[in-house]
């Protein structure tokens, strides 16, 4: 009988021990550093990616944002979406705070010629990526990409 306590008091121990070396081994992970690829649009999806990229900038991570595809609109001065609930504010009010504490966003290097507005047509402080400027940071070990 003692045995048997004495094993199962040993897998505890032993399980323990790997749930905190486990907990040690994801702090020493942490990502400083996030790029969300965003191309729906859908107003639930970039309003969602705002919000996490809002989340993890509070969690002290740099967040950059490139928008492609028809979520480039967001990124135009003139776009004015309905408001998602719960809290009413829009997929760009969740990107313009993004941006006021330290977020960089930029439109995709396809947007604007393929469409008919110019860089003139873009919220301030947006810029137009590169595409050797996304494929360093795509690439980057620091970086975790994020896709909607």
């Amino acid at each position: 009988m003692k045995s048997i306590k004495y094993i199962a008091a040993s897998c505890l121990v032993a399980g323990s021990l790997s749930i905190t070396g486990a907990q040690a081994e994801n702090s020493s992970n942490q990502v400083n550093q996030a790029l969300i690829i965003l191309t729906s649009s859908s107003l639930q999806t970039q309003g969602m990616a705002m919000v996490l990229g809002n989340a993890m900038q509070a969690k002290g991570v740099s967040v950059d944002v490139l928008l492609c595809d028809t979520a480039g609109d967001l990124a135009l001065a003139s776009t004015t979406s309905k408001t998602l609930k719960p809290r009413n504010v829009t997929p760009e009010q969740l990107m313009l705070k993004l941006q006021k504490k330290g977020g960089n966003v930029s439109v995709c290097a396809l947007y604007l010629p393929n469409s008919s507005h110019s860089k003139q047509d873009l919220r301030q402080d947006i810029s137009v990526a590169t595409p050797p400027q996304m494929a360093g940071m795509m690439s980057a070990n620091s970086v975790r990409v994020y896709h909607f």
